[in-house]
């Protein structure tokens, strides 16, 4: 599973012009799943953004995690992550998971989130997003489960 994790001031996403979900201060997370992915990669990804030291302290130095700042998580399905862009200039998504397979990770990827005691808000898996990023610092770092 891929991660693009960015740490927001705020974030939304709409359907149809309707609010699905939103977050205030914490982090809005891309999430891509591959045809080998596993609930394993899902709990490695969840514990890694809840667990990131990427929000000031008093100092100003990244050393406060979602957890310690008791921030928000909106994430969104984004089988693009897993693009093959090295030939042409179309991209091939054959990496992506199968929908039906990847929603399944995508969903348990939140929940095990949540378990942290996070709030988590969402889009709608599969459908076209209009998605809002008001990104902090800018910090936008890309995990992955493979390079445990």
């Amino acid at each position: 599973m891929r991660a693009l994790v960015q740490r927001v001031t705020s974030g939304k996403v709409e359907v149809a012009g309707k609010v699905t979900g939103s977050v205030a201060k914490g982090m809005v997370v891309l999430v891509g799943v591959t045809h080998t992915d596993t609930e394993a990669d899902a709990r490695y990804l969840a514990e890694k953004c809840v667990n990131l030291r990427i929000y000031d302290d008093e100092a100003g130095v990244m050393n406060r995690s979602l957890l310690d700042i008791q921030g928000g998580m909106l994430a969104i399905s984004q089988f693009t992550l897993y693009a093959d862009t090295v030939k042409g200039r179309r991209p091939f998504y054959g990496a992506a998971a199968r929908p039906e397979e990847a929603v399944k990770l995508y969903e348990k990827f939140m929940e095990l989130v949540r378990e942290y005691g996070i709030h988590v808000e969402s889009g709608i898996f599969g459908a076209e997003m209009a998605v809002e990023i008001h990104n902090d610092g800018p910090v936008t770092l890309m995990l992955e489960s493979k390079v445990k």
